[in-house]
This record gives C-alpha cells, sequence and structure tokens, in this order.
C-alpha cells in the first residue's frame, strides 16, 4: 500500500512563501514595465524603486521565517505566508500610486517585522497580556483619550485622531482595539465560575466537561465589568467620530463574549446597538448623515457627497475580470485610495481574479485564526485567538464591504494592505499573538463541544465573503461596462491622454475634430470650432456631448475591432486600441457657407440631400468654441441664448399655421417622433414632445419628403468607419426610408410654392412661442427638373425676419 505523506509544517511554509515572493516580483516586474506600456513603447521610461521595497519585504520574511521555525515549535505554517503576501501586495500597490507613501510603507514594514521577530520570544501561555489587563486596556484608553486635547490630524484637515509630530503621527484607537481583546478574553476566561452558570456546557478548562447545572445565570454579571471598559472605549470613539473604529469594537465585543457565553441575544443587541448607533449618528453628525445617504444612493450626487463611493464602484468596473495591470488604470482617481479605499485600487489593477484572490486569502486567515482558536488549551488562549481572528477578519471585510457598497464606508483600513503605520504594527502584533498562540495547541482528534460558536463565527465570515465576491463580480462583470460609459467618469478622459482618440472627417475627409499630441499628452482639437454644437466635446470636467457622445465607441476604439485585438489591447495596455476615424456626410464648404449667413442670429437649419437622407449642413446659432470650454464654461452655461444648446436636432419650436400648408401636416409625413440619427434629438430629451412643436431637423425631412416625390428618407449624418484592415466601411442608417405622400400630391405641393425662374421651392411661414415671441420658418427643396443633388432644408429663426429666411434658403438650395 502507498502511504501519501503530507509535508512538513516548516516545508509548507517555506513552500509558500516562494510562491508569494514569485507573485510579487512578477507584480512588480509589470509595474518597472507600465511607463513603458502606457507609452506603448518598449525603449522607455521605467519604474525601479519599488524593487527596493520588495528587497525589504524579502528580508523581513526571510528573517521572520528563519526565527519562527527556531522559536515557534509547531507553530501554524499558514497564517505568515498569507501576512507576506497581503503585504506586499498592498506595499507595491501603495508605490504603484504614490513611491513616497510606498517608501514609507516599506519603512514600517521593517519596523513591523522586527517587533514581529522579536515578539518570538515572548512566552507562548501570554500570561502578561492577562495578569495585566486591566493596566494595558487603561493605557489605551488613555492614550485615545489625549487625543481629545492634543490630537493632531497628518492631513491637516479633519478628525484629529492622531497623536505625534515632525512626521511621525501614532493612531491610539488601533492598539485600544488590541488591548480591548485581550482584556475582554481574560475577563471570560477569569470568571469561569459564572461563565458555567450562563453556559451549562462550558465547564472549566477541559474541552468537554457537562455540569449539572440546568438553568442559566443572568448575563449582567458576568458582563458588568467589561460593559463598563467597552462602554468607556466606544464613548471615546464616538467623541472623535471614528465611527469605523466604533462599529469594529462592538463587533469584536459581540463576537468574543458570544464564543464564551454561546448566548445569541449578545449577537441581536449588538446588531441592534450598531443600528441605534446608526440612527444616533445620523440625527447628531453631519459626516454620519451624509455617508448614510452616499450608500443608499450614491448616484444622486455622484460628482459631490457620494464621489468617494462612486469613483471606487467605478474602479471595480474598471479592472473587469482580469484587471488594468500592475501602475495601470486610473485608482488614483479615487479618494484615499492608498489607505482606506486600497481595495478599490487592487481591484482596478488585477480585476476580478485579484479580488477573488484577496479574499481568499483573508479567508485563510480567518479560517486559520479559528483553527488556532480551536485548538487552544485553555480558554484565555482560546478567546484571545478567535478574538484576533474577529479583529483582522471583521476589519478587512468591513472596509471591503464598505468599498463595494454592502455596508455604509467606515473609513478604516484593510489590516496588512492599506498604508498606515499604527495600523499596520497592530496588525502585526495581532498576527503575533495568533501565532504565539498556535505555538502551545494540544492536538486533538474532535471538536470540543463548545465548537459550535467558533464554526458559527467561521460560516458567517465565509459567507460574508462569498457574498463580496458575488458583489465584486456585479460590479466589475455585470455592470462594469454600463458605469464605465457614465460621462461623468474620469477613467474614460485619462484614456484620452494616452490613446488617441479618432478624428471626425467631412465628407472630403476635411478634419473637423481630432486628437494631437503624444502618448499621455493627447489633446482633443476641434478645427472647425463654429460645428461645436453638432460635434460636441469631450471633457474630463464637463462630460461629453455631440457626435463626440454618440460615435464615442469608435473614436476611443472600444467599437469596431475585432474581440482578440480589442482584448489583447487590454491585457497588454491596460488601455483600448487607437481610435477610429469617422466620415461625416457634411461638407464642409456648405457647412461654412450655412455657419456664415446664420452668423449673428439665433436659429439652426438642416440641408440634406433629399434622396439619400445625407445631412450636408447642420447649423445651430449661437454657438461655442469646443477648444475654450474650460475658459467659457460658467459664462456659457449663465447665458440666456443657450450657446451650448444644438437647436438643429434638440430644439422644439410651434410650427403654427405651417402645419396646414403642408399635405398631411407634419404627423403624416412621417417625422413624428423624429427619426433616429446617430445624435441625440429632441425625442431623446423629451419623450413625449407637445404636439405642433418640431426642430429643424424634422422640419429638413419634411421637405425632403416633397422634394423627393413623397418618400421621407432615413437621415444619414455619420456614414462610415475607417476600420482596421477593411478600411472605410459604411455605417447604415438607424431608421429606414418611408413612403409618406403620393408622388402626385408631392409634386402639385412643389409646382404651387416653386419660385418663378427659379428651380426651387420654398414655404415662409411666421407664428410665436408660448412667451410670445416671434419665429420664422423655412422649408424648401429644389425642384425635380433640378440639376445636381436634390436638396432640401429646414430653418427656423427666433425673430420676425422672412426677408433674412429666404436669403438663407436661396444662397444653400440654389448653385
Amino acid at each position: 500500500m502507498v502511504r501519501i505523506r503530507s509535508a512538513s509544517p516548516a516545508k509548507t511554509q517555506s513552500i509558500l512563501l516562494v510562491f508569494a515572493g514569485a507573485f510579487l516580483a512578477f507584480y512588480a516586474l509589470h509595474l518597472s514595465l507600465s511607463p513603458a506600456v502606457l507609452q506603448r513603447s518598449l525603449s522607455g521610461p521605467f519604474r525601479w524603486g519599488h524593487w527596493l521595497g520588495l528587497l525589504v519585504w524579502a528580508a523581513v520574511f526571510g528573517t521572520a521565517h528563519l526565527q519562527s521555525l527556531r522559536r515557534l515549535t509547531g507553530h501554524d505554517p499558514y497564517l505568515l505566508p498569507a501576512v507576506a503576501l497581503l503585504s506586499g501586495w498592498g506595499m507595491l500597490t501603495i508605490w504603484s500610486l504614490l513611491p513616497v507613501f510606498g517608501m514609507r510603507q516599506a519603512v514600517w514594514l521593517a519596523v513591523c517585522g522586527a517587533a514581529l521577530v522579536l515578539g518570538f520570544r515572548l512566552p507562548p501561555d501570554l500570561g502578561f497580556l492577562r495578569r495585566f489587563k486591566y493596566v494595558w486596556l487603561t493605557a489605551s484608553l488613555l492614550l485615545t483619550a489625549l487625543t481629545l486635547v492634543f490630537g493632531v490630524n497628518p492631513l491637516g484637515v479633519g478628525s484629529r485622531m492622531w497623536l505625534g509630530c515632525c512626521g511621525v503621527y501614532f493612531q491610539p484607537s488601533e492598539p485600544l482595539k488590541l488591548m480591548l481583546i485581550a482584556y475582554l478574553a481574560a475577563v471570560m476566561a477569569d470568571r469561569q465560575a459564572l461563565l458555567s452558570l450562563v453556559n451549562p456546557l462550558n465547564g472549566g478548562q477541559g474541552a468537554g466537561t457537562q455540569l449539572s447545572t440546568t438553568s442559566a445565570a443572568p448575563l449582567l454579571p458576568l458582563l458588568a465589568p467589561t460593559l463598563v471598559m467597552a462602554g468607556l472605549a466606544l464613548a471615546l470613539l464616538g467623541i472623535q467620530r471614528d465611527l469605523g473604529a466604533a462599529a469594529l469594537l462592538l463587533f469584536l465585543y459581540a463576537a468574543i463574549v458570544y464564543v464564551a457565553t454561546r448566548r445569541r441575544a449578545i449577537l441581536l443587541l449588538a446588531a441592534a446597538g450598531v443600528v441605534g448607533a446608526g440612527v444616533v449618528g445620523y440625527l447628531a453628525y453631519d459626516v454620519v448623515r451624509l455617508r448614510l445617504e452616499a450608500w443608499l444612493n450614491p448616484w444622486l450626487d455622484p460628482s459631490g457627497r457620494s464621489y468617494q463611493i462612486v469613483q471606487a464602484l467605478l474602479a471595480v468596473a474598471n479592472g473587469g475580470l482580469i484587471g488594468r495591470g500592475a501602475g495601470l488604470g486610473s485608482p488614483a482617481l479615487v479618494p484615499l485610495a492608498h489607505s482606506d479605499l486600497i481595495f478599490a485600487s487592487v481591484a482596478e489593477q488585477t480585476g476580478l481574479f485579484g479580488v477573488v484572490g484577496l479574499l481568499a486569502v483573508l479567508a485563510l486567515v480567518a479560517g486559520r485564526g479559528l483553527v488556532i482558536a480551536l485548538r487552544s488549551p485553555d480558554n484565555y488562549r482560546r478567546y484571545l485567538a478567535a478574538g484576533l481572528t474577529a479583529y483582522l477578519a471583521g476589519q478587512g471585510l468591513l472596509i471591503v464591504g464598505g468599498t463595494l457598497r454592502l455596508f455604509p464606508l467606515t473609513g478604516i483600513t484593510l489590516p496588512f494592505v492599506s498604508y498606515g503605520g499604527s495600523s499596520l504594527l497592530v496588525s502585526y502584533l495581532a498576527l503575533l499573538l495568533l501565532l504565539l498562540v498556535s505555538t502551545s495547541r494540544e492536538e486533538w482528534s474532535s471538536y470540543p463541544l463548545e465548537a459550535r460558536p467558533f464554526l458559527e463565527l467561521g460560516l458567517a465570515v465565509g459567507l460574508v465573503i462569498a457574498l463580496l465576491a458575488l458583489i465584486a463580480g456585479w460590479w466589475a462583470v455585470y455592470r462594469g461596462p454600463n458605469l464605465l460609459t457614465r460621462t461623468d467618469n474620469p477613467r474614460r478622459a485619462v484614456s484620452d491622454l494616452y490613446v488617441r482618440r479618432g478624428a471626425l472627417l467631412d465628407r472630403n475627409e476635411q478634419i473637423i475634430s481630432e486628437s494631437s499630441g503624444s502618448p499621455g499628452s493627447y489633446v482633443r482639437q476641434a478645427l472647425y470650432p463654429a460645428l461645436s454644437n453638432v460635434v460636441g466635446y469631450t471633457s474630463p470636467a464637463y462630460g461629453q456631448s455631440g457626435l463626440e457622445a454618440a460615435l464615442d465607441g469608435y473614436l476611443r476604439g472600444q467599437q469596431g475591432y475585432p474581440f482578440i485585438e480589442t482584448w489583447w489591447n487590454q491585457m497588454v495596455y491596460g488601455q483600448p486600441p487607437p481610435g477610429l476615424d469617422v466620415r461625416l456626410a457634411l461638407d464642409l464648404d456648405l457647412q461654412t457657407r450655412a455657419d456664415n449667413l446664420l452668423e449673428g442670429h439665433r436659429g439652426a437649419l438642416v440641408l440634406l440631400n433629399a434622396s439619400t437622407g445625407e445631412i450636408l449642413a447642420m447649423a445651430s446659432h449661437p454657438g461655442f468654441d469646443a477648444n475654450r470650454l474650460g475658459e467659457e464654461w460658467e459664462e456659457l452655461v449663465r447665458r440666456d441664448d443657450a450657446p451650448l444648446f444644438n437647436r438643429a436636432t434638440l430644439g422644439r419650436y410651434p410650427v403654427g399655421e405651417l402645419d396646414q400648408l403642408l399635405p398631411q401636416g407634419f404627423a403624416g409625413l412621417g417625422v413624428d417622433p423624429t427619426p433616429r440619427l446617430r445624435l441625440p434629438t429632441g425625442d431623446a430629451v423629451n419623450d413625449q414632445p407637445e404636439p405642433g412643436f418640431y426642430s429643424p431637423l424634422q422640419a429638413a425631412l419634411v421637405a425632403a419628403a416633397l422634394s423627393a416625390e413623397g418618400t421621407r428618407p432615413a437621415p444619414r449624418l455619420a456614414t462610415a468607419v475607417n476600420l482596421p484592415g477593411s478600411g472605410w466601411t459604411l455605417l447604415p442608417a438607424l431608421d429606414r426610408p418611408l413612403e409618406v405622400v403620393a408622388s402626385e400630391a408631392a409634386q402639385r405641393f412643389k409646382e404651387k410654392y416653386a419660385l418663378k425662374g427659379e428651380m426651387i421651392w420654398q414655404l415662409l411661414s411666421e407664428t410665436k412661442t408660448g412667451s410670445g415671441d416671434p419665429l420664422t420658418w423655412y422649408l424648401g427643396g429644389t425642384l425635380s427638373a433640378a440639376d445636381g443633388i436634390p436638396l432640401a432644408l429646414g430653418l427656423v429663426l427666433e425673430e420676425h425676419n422672412p426677408a433674412l429666411a429666404e436669403h438663407i434658403g436661396g444662397a444653400l438650395l440654389q448653385p
């Protein structure tokens, strides 16, 4: 018979550390290449500073590995590699965001590593913590209280929860968590007699002793001292408005008392306490109210109070399945991406795969911590290990859940991963205590009777981790594509800096709008600014409009490429391939003529090929210059004449008696609702437009139906895209031609309104808006016998000026 021998603990720890080092080396290599990847050039530049941090990591964990094998006989072999992976991953992520902070994190990692190795000399029974429990907790409370008088904030603004100066700061609330755990574990173990009455099956130090007590004593005698000390800690944190730490302390208290007493009422009371604290905080503190409102509906104010959570979700969405790569993407757009919301940075750079991997490592830490608790030889170390596990898992899941919008954001750090000396040091002290407890375990063959609360705690942590993985998949894969198309997503603008955006060309391939520069400094330029109402803009501050928005998929390179090429660019560069050029039906010569004729007047016109529906000119006045949007935005939005508004497609004007002059009226000529076009139209703004109100585009289509012998064409503005490998490829119209009136009726109408001696027909009408302002309408087109392209024109002037309307019509319709 073949016997399978499992690896020794020492070998297991060695192998896992090698795997962690290999992952971090690959990550560091990718981070070195990231600047060159952004430039799409193998000649550089490159990043090298983070390799110093990786050397520090190797020295710390190499030493810790050797010393643990020497001094901690029989210790758990999984914890140290798991923490090594989290610490290195966090340090490199911080380095990718802020190299200065990455260097500081490496220094803190060295300090924590030294503390860890020195701590291996401590006695495994941890009697010094148990005997002096009141001293340790009281000292932590006093340090935390000092922040009320001498507290500072390293950022210079916000809550003053730190002590220190000269660039070195310490947050007393971090060791307070650890000391409260040690205190609670000691009290629960010391008051074993009362504990036996509360829980008859929890007898003495043994693992299965049953007492004959049949009734449970009240909890209050047992919990009285713990309620006082925990209440003081919660009160201090409440005064500091450190509500994240307060929520975590409440969770720790409930977890330790529950595993000691097995009374589910503790969990219910803790849950009620969290809800009650949330209600009080909502009513008393603006910061709590704003965070709860941002959690419940972040899309209500995505650029204001919900900016942090919205950007975190966008980072997760941008990471997708495989991530943008180390040093790529735009995780720095998330506020505090290196500390409180570092999970969003991990998600954007490593994708859903990285998220699941990080959650799996957290699950490993939690699972091994509970195994250590169950194997502990006495109740003190058992409760201590359970509390430390609850601290590491609870704090990690609380901030991950806040990032993914499962919970409100709490402003705490992700253990071992986030930037911060105080948090990192306390996390390493928790690791040290767990390793020390694991060295004194007693082998056992079956679970002791009091295992159920530990298993339930582990099950709860596992379910939350699984739920977080599913939610991450929801944001990264299912909701991600829609989120990333939001015009308030600044990552789109960052991408435009590094990936050339496709150009917009007229029908003769004259450039209307293009991106110029080099990777990292591309700038969008409108070469014919008078068309800005139609072409629109793409701006990191103001979003997108017009054709820039409607054709964004092609212009950004997200449409038109084979899937494999798009995937390869995302995989290698973390960005889409270069944008594709789009050709428009516009004729810049006719467009210039139209803009000159409308200059100085309010109004809009659409000139199109009556047969094909191709829009040859589209003018809206007054307009703006997309190149000067940043300089003039405030003035543009304040102006009464709405220069940002494209009157040609979005404007809705009453047609008055013009409707009666047409055969079958506007509605009968197939323009209600507006035929679809690759450009926002009035129906896109108003789902139920008011009857009798039409846009110049609809008027032009009516004129085209009459000029084209009764067939209303499908409007076309974007006509072709320059696909890689295929060249210029036609874009089909979004609508279809529609026969709306008999050709004989259309012919009679044209003859009736034909100009004597001219090859055009025209129809003029004057009306007023609801507010009494005058309007002048012009519809016209070429006759069937005219040479050249059959033309149709729809024009509205926001003034009483039929002479100007007739002049514009004659100038555009006649050769």
